[in-house]
């Protein structure tokens, strides 16, 4: 016979959730239906397909390649840095030395004897004007800064010597009455021309 009213069926939902309470054994009937409905259910959801599972493990393994560095690529990395050409440092010869040069000489001592010529009036353009045949023209217009007049020597005291001499350059040394000058002279194509001095004693 149906139940019809809500107040019948109340009745009967308590007695079957009190049922597994009503003793031990009633509540390990009650479990062994509970796992074996929960088994059944399990066993009716389908499967996932093998396919999808292996994308995902290959999508998996493809992500962890990009993010960690692998073998190969540290390889590639070293073997393009190992193919680059090593780099080679020629030392550079310094010029070899010479006997003076004669002409170098005659020069030097040519324009030590017009830098001393500077008597009271001379003016920079009188005094560089005799300094101009033996002096390049670089080393001409650096003297033009020079006031004759702050020039201590006035005569020439020894022959010059050259401390240091190439094919195409010297040192020579030009002693004065207010010390000795170190000139530079050297070999252009209007001969040798002076191209730089400074006091040394």
């Amino acid at each position: 016979m149906p139940i019809r009213t809500h107040r019948g069926r109340a009745a009967v939902y308590r007695r079957l959730w009190g049922w597994p309470l009503r003793s031990p054994k009633h509540l390990i009937v009650a479990v062994v239906l509970f796992v074996a409905a929960a088994s059944g259910v399990g066993l009716l959801l389908p499967e996932p397909p093998q396919g999808s599972a292996a994308r995902e493990e290959g999508r998996g393994v493809g992500s962890t390649r990009i993010s960690d560095g692998s073998p190969t690529e540290s390889a590639s990395s070293t073997s393009s840095l190992e193919s680059s050409p090593p780099s080679i440092s020629v030392p550079t010869e310094s010029p070899k030395q010479a006997p003076p040069n004669p002409d170098g000489l005659a020069t030097v001592e040519a324009w030590g004897k017009q830098w001393i010529k500077h008597a009271p009036g001379t003016t920079s353009s009188q005094w560089l004007e005799r300094l101009k045949p033996y002096t390049t023209p670089e080393f001409i217009t650096q003297m033009a800064t020079i006031n004759p007049a702050n020039i201590a020597a006035t005569k020439i005291t020894g022959p010059v010597t050259a401390t240091s001499s190439t094919a195409t350059a010297m040192r020579v040394r030009l002693p004065t009455d207010a010390g000795v000058i170190e000139v530079r002279v050297v070999d252009t194509d209007q001969g040798w021309r002076v191209a730089n001095y400074e006091k040394v004693a």
